[in-house]
C-alpha cells in the first residue's frame, strides 16, 4: 500500500488533498503534518512513498523542511512534490534544486498531479 505525507498548515487544504487523494487511489494512506518540524518529527517513525509540502507554513516552512530533510534523509529521501499557492518563479526554482523535489504544483491538489507523481514514482496503474 502506498503512502502519501501532506504537509500543509491549512485545514481546508488538508482536507482537499486527503478528499483528492482517496478518490484517485482509496488504498493510499494519507499522513498529515501541519508544519515542516511536525513532519520531521513523523519522519523518524515512517517513510511515505511521496510527502506533499506546502512553503509558506508556520513553525517551520517548507524551505527550512528541505533544508533540514537533507541533512537528516539525504541517503533515504522519498519523493517529495511542491504544492503550493506560490506563483513565484524564484520559489520554484529554489523548490526544484533539491534533487529530491521531483514536481512542484499550485494549489489546489488535483488527479492530473497524482497522475504525474504515479508516473514519477513508476506506478502508472493510478488512474482517476
Amino acid at each position: 500500500m502506498h503512502s502519501i505525507l501532506t504537509v500543509d498548515d491549512d485545514e481546508n487544504d488538508q482536507f482537499i488533498c486527503t478528499y483528492t487523494i482517496h478518490r484517485f487511489d482509496p488504498g493510499i494512506k494519507v499522513l498529515q503534518a501541519m508544519n515542516g518540524l511536525e513532519a520531521l518529527t513523523l519522519l523518524k517513525a515512517t517513510t511515505p512513498d511521496v510527502i506533499i509540502l506546502d512553503i509558506n507554513m508556520p513553525v517551520m516552512n517548507g524551505f527550512e523542511f528541505l533544508e533540514h530533510y537533507r541533512e537528516e534523509f539525504a541517503t533515504h529521501a522519498p519523493v517529495v512534490a511542491m504544492l503550493t499557492s506560490s506563483h513565484h518563479a524564484a520559489d520554484r526554482e529554489r523548490a526544484l534544486h533539491y534533487d529530491f523535489v521531483t514536481s512542484y504544483f499550485e494549489k489546489p491538489l488535483t488527479p492530473e498531479n497524482l497522475r504525474a507523481m504515479a508516473v514519477l514514482l513508476g506506478d502508472g496503474k493510478h488512474g482517476a
